[in-house]
């Protein structure tokens, strides 16, 4: 048996966790699949794979070699398919993570764009608003928004994300504006437990920082849930800019506060530090990078 085909078939069943989920995504049988993994234990001479009637878990061993084998299947890949590249272009697969609000509101559209000009890729978006871990998940580049102070990782900034704030005309119209960030106090808000520290709200204005603790009767975890609260005049919230484009511009939320500078932050690339960066990874980094210029989503 070809070890190769017997790591593709270990990764798979571990990031699956089961046998049939494995063998549908390598499009092969569960018996071969289940055949690859046994084979690949006989020549390691140790189990890597728990079995039970409902799932399948790592070993010690497994969970070693889990952490280094998508990098080499990896790294294999974009070999052969840098060979094919010189009269076909970029081959194989990007397997990419964002967080959920950005990737529905900017990656996916910007993938779509991507991918017209290289046909012969493959990418595969998994939209997640936790920190994935890029080597056992088997990620090849991430997009995050904020900081991260992940030393394994080599980030790229792309951009800088702001917030706004923001309300219904309805929710203005029954209890006013607020004239300062302290006044916020007063208001209902909904509250975005992705943020850091979801119930400080920080403002700043002429060098002079703000901190405001805000109440409401929502808490989510999802930005695009917040401003769809706020429009059905829900509470205030703060949102990133890149979120709120067609509500603005269609009245549905008004912005509150705009002299002063809300939560900002960077929007990054990010990939496992120590390894060469495949050429079909730089194409995508610097393609976002550009195409976040041109389209000002930020």
């Amino acid at each position: 048996m070809d070890i190769v085909d017997e790591l593709r078939a270990f990764v798979a069943t571990a990031q699956t966790g089961s046998f049939t989920a494995a063998a549908h995504q390598l499009g092969v049988s569960n018996r071969l699949t289940s055949k690859y993994v046994a084979a690949l234990e006989q020549r390691l001479g140790a189990r890597l794979l728990q079995r039970t009637t409902r799932k399948v878990g790592l070993t010690p061993a497994g969970e070693d070699l889990i952490a280094r084998a998508p990098a080499l299947l990896d790294d294999l890949d974009d070999l052969l398919g840098s060979v094919a590249e010189g009269s076909r272009g970029l081959t194989g697969i990007i397997r990419i993570s964002a967080p959920v609000t950005f990737g529905e509101v900017y990656v996916t559209g910007m993938l779509a764009r991507f991918a017209r000009q290289n046909p012969d890729l493959t990418l595969d978006l998994r939209l997640n608003d936790r920190y994935v871990d890029l080597a056992s998940e088997g990620i090849d580049l991430a997009f995050r928004i904020g900081r991260s102070d992940m030393l394994s990782l080599k980030t790229l900034r792309l951009g800088t994300f702001s917030s706004l704030l923001v309300a219904s005309p309805d929710y203005i119209r029954a209890h006013g504006k607020p004239d300062s960030p302290e006044e916020l106090t007063n208001h209902t808000c909904v509250v975005d437990t992705n943020r850091r520290v979801p119930h400080k709200w920080v403002f700043e204005r002429n060098g002079t920082e703000t901190v405001v603790q805000i109440r409401g009767r929502f808490q989510v975890n999802s930005a695009r849930a917040a401003m769809d609260l706020a429009v059905g005049g829900m509470g205030i919230a703060n949102i990133p800019q890149f979120a709120l484009r067609d509500t603005i511009e269609t009245g549905a939320l008004l912005p509150l506060l705009e002299e002063f500078r809300g939560d900002s932050g960077p929007v990054s690339a990010v990939y496992l530090e120590g390894r060469a960066l495949p050429r079909k990874i730089r194409a995508l980094i610097d393609f976002a990078a550009e195409d976040i210029r041109s389209t000002a989503i930020l």
